[in-house]
């Protein structure tokens, strides 16, 4: 394994900021201090660039196995190399669904030697029809930490109250994908002055307000864990945040779009602005940003989901979804770090340490001795994000053509440099 020195660099993680040299080793931090004079296989000039932490996506669609035209776990883990990440929560909506052992050790070996810890999601549901609950023990077995029918709802409230109570015995976090079916009613995006405008059938943010406040009771009343997913409006944010005071268990994600786009952009009739939960009105937005700046939100995700340039040809008919993995830390740098609205650190805690932290997994931090995960960017780095450059096989991102200030430039795995743009 070659060593890497890299110097001169700004090194942030949640709780420290410093410049120092930075040497690795063997896979672990192993020097952490200035003018380290120790010569090492690779040399990165830090000077003018950061240091944190890789990322942790918590939220991600890869599409296999059963949908490998969109993207499959090869090419999924080469975006999120590209954005910083080195470790992502694949959700269940593959063909065929993730209900089962098998599924999840396929997935798990695929990603084997890529740099990227895949942790597939096991369905709370099996063929996540709601029909009945899958075998948890079986799936943690296999190497499971989560499960979700994310994709749809659990739309029976006491097969959920159920898997609940379930997750307590197996240690399983459960993750709801927060909408009432019946509310949406074939809504394509968000129900408001916009989509009245545009003639076109709207989502009500009643149906996500609704299931989130559904999902707290329901976790209150099993003394369970809840994660929220992807958070949207400001009245699930408000929820969620009287929710933690009253000791419930829950904790929650947003994705960029939320805190820097609005429902506008679906004037242009581009499915590419399309997702689900839907970009919402700018008091959404700001409420977002006021959750994440006041602990309500727990971390920054993507909802990464690929889909071809065939099936977003048509504005109403394409599925939902965008992708986000290279795009992630960019906007988070432009819409939250670059106007003020949080600090560095913050930026480490929402995307490296609380999606690690809620999945009980490790804790990456910049110490002497820890596991060498790490991602080096520039952050003042201006650049317009150019769809056919990403590494996805899809290129449907509702950033195309936006203007982004901060780049990650270099990813470490396991002390193995797995992208390097400067090459």
């Amino acid at each position: 394994m070659k060593s890497i020195l890299i110097k001169n660099i700004r090194a942030v993680d949640a709780e420290k900021d410093f410049v120092s040299d930075i040497l690795i080793s063997d896979g672990k931090i192993t020097s952490i201090e200035k003018n380290i004079a120790e010569s090492a296989d690779i040399v990165i000039d830090g000077t003018n660039l950061v240091l944190m932490p890789s990322l942790f996506d918590m939220h991600v669609h890869f599409r296999d196995p059963g949908l490998t035209h969109k993207e499959d776990v090869l090419t999924g883990c080469s975006s999120a190399l590209a954005g910083g990440v080195t470790g992502v929560l694949a959700m269940p909506n593959t063909k065929p669904p993730c209900d089962n052992p098998d599924t999840i050790r396929y997935i798990i070996d695929k990603a084997k030697g890529t740099g990227v810890d895949v942790y597939p999601v096991g369905c709370i549901t099996k063929g996540m029809n709601g029909s009945g609950l899958c075998d948890y023990d079986e799936l943690k077995k296999a190497g499971c930490i989560c499960i979700s029918d994310d994709g749809r709802p659990v739309e029976n409230a006491e097969m959920m109250r159920k898997a609940l109570e379930l997750s307590k015995e197996n240690g399983l976090l459960v993750a709801s994908h927060c909408e009432d079916l019946s509310i949406i009613d074939g809504g394509i995006m968000n129900k408001g002055e916009t989509s009245e405008k545009m003639g076109v059938k709207g989502m009500d943010r009643a149906s996500e307000d609704y299931i989130t406040a559904r999902e707290m009771i329901l976790a209150k009343s099993a003394d369970a864990r809840i994660h929220i997913c992807h958070v949207s409006t400001e009245g699930s944010t408000a929820m969620i945040r009287f929710a933690k005071s009253r000791g419930v268990k829950v904790t929650c994600e947003t994705a960029p779009h939320y805190f820097m786009l609005t429902d506008k952009l679906l004037e242009k009739r581009d499915a590419d602005y399309r997702m689900n939960p839907p970009l919402r009105t700018e008091n959404d937005r700001r409420a977002i940003i006021e959750g994440i700046k006041n602990g309500t939100i727990d971390c920054i995700i993507t909802d990464h989901a690929p889909h071809t340039a065939e099936e977003k040809a048509d504005f109403e008919k394409a599925p939902n979804g965008v992708v986000g993995l290279e795009t992630s830390l960019a906007v988070t740098l432009t819409a939250l770090y670059h106007t003020g609205e949080i600090s560095l650190n913050k930026v480490v805690e929402l995307m490296c340490v609380n999606p690690r932290k809620i999945l009980g997994l490790d804790v990456p931090a910049i110490e002497i001795g820890r596991k060498a995960d790490l991602v080096i960017a520039d952050i003042d780095r201006k650049w317009t994000v150019e769809p056919e450059k990403l590494h996805s096989k899809s290129h449907n991102t509702v950033f195309k053509g936006m203007n982004l200030i901060g780049k990650p430039v270099v990813t470490i795995s396991d002390g193995i440099v797995r992208y390097d743009e400067r090459n």
